[in-house]
């Protein structure tokens, strides 16, 4: 009888060993849920961005879940979620950066940038390493790079044409909270007011502001144009924000992981970048034929102005030296 008990003792015993043989590697490979927000919708190219950066990295031991339109966080919050690992990755825009760190307001200077390309290559050069540094060191997040969204314009309700930034006196142009925003709406001549970005539609439609500041893909997906009447192209700054994972993931992975990662955004941003310039010349035609006049101001006078104003600011003060000399002679 005891033969029988010991027996079926150790058979049953075998049979949990057996078990967790085969449920720890299990365990071990399940991925690892990676949340993300960003406050453009499912609708804008950079959605896609996401989407495809989500396929390359399922297969690395992650799972990408999204949140689009300020859902999970409201606009400007991202980056404090990510640093209380309340969020494992989010798009975040370079002024809330600057909130914390105030060297980080030269990149979101008016004129700053020629193009796309020009922003590409000063974040792939010292200068950004540097820029991405101060971000890991004192908030705790890995950049991945900068998502290009468009350049940006002024598109106004009011029929006033806006040739030079006097023009702009006494406009309310909406802008984002914080003080680098709302700096460079004064740089532009326009009385900056703050307000949310799922805002803007219904208040140009109430007049509550005059004008917005945007890429023409987000005037497109957001149907800002079915509120406006005209758009100078004052192309006061390249549009982008940068890609982020908590340095609480990325430290973890290993150097092989990190490579495959990185390479993954690199292809996913791009493919929206070159996405966004195509874009970005076909949406004049499309605003014309929906009414819009679509014009290019004084570009020169807005760009001594806003220069001029960045240099006499407090914000100048905190740009590391030397820094706008080398972004300015790449």
């Amino acid at each position: 009888m005891s033969l029988g008990i010991n027996r079926r003792l150790l058979m049953a015993a075998g049979a949990a060993v057996l078990a967790c043989s085969i449920a720890g590697p299990v365990m071990a490979q399940s991925p690892q849920n990676l949340r993300f927000s960003a406050v453009f919708s499912e609708q804008d190219i950079r959605a896609q961005m996401m989407k495809r950066f989500g396929e390359e990295v399922t297969g690395q031991g992650f799972t990408l879940q999204p949140y689009y339109g300020g859902t999970l966080f409201k606009q400007g919050t991202e980056l404090v979620a990510m640093q209380r690992g309340n969020l494992e990755m989010g798009n975040i825009a370079p002024q809330d950066i600057s909130n914390q760190i105030p060297a980080w307001s030269i990149v979101t200077s008016a004129y700053l940038f020629r193009d796309a390309e020009h922003m590409k290559k000063v974040f792939a050069s010292d200068v950004g390493q540097q820029l991405k540094k101060m971000a890991s060191d004192q908030l705790g997040i890995h950049i991945l790079g900068p998502t290009y969204f468009g350049a940006r314009h002024v598109g106004l309700k009011p029929n006033k044409k806006i040739n030079t930034p006097a023009d702009l006196a006494g406009v309310k142009l909406r802008m984002p909270g914080g003080d680098a925003w709302q700096f460079l709406g004064q740089s532009l001549g326009a009385n900056p007011t703050p307000m949310a970005y799922a805002e803007v539609y219904t208040g140009l439609q109430t007049g509550a502001i005059d004008g917005q500041d945007n890429p023409l893909p987000n005037v497109e997906n957001m149907k800002f144009y079915e509120v406006m009447s005209q758009i100078a192209l004052t192309s006061h700054l390249v549009g982008f924000d940068v890609l982020a994972v908590s340095n609480k993931v990325w430290n973890a992975m290993s150097p092989e992981k990190q490579a495959a990662f990185q390479a993954a955004a690199d292809k996913a941003i791009e493919w929206s970048t070159q996405e966004h310039l195509k874009k970005e010349a076909e949406l004049a035609t499309f605003f014309k034929s929906k009414g819009l006049e679509i014009y290019t101001p004084d570009q020169k006078a807005f760009r001594d102005y806003a220069q001029k104003k960045y240099l006499a600011s407090d914000l100048a003060k905190s740009w590391q030296p030397g820094m706008l000399d080398k972004i300015n002679a790449m």
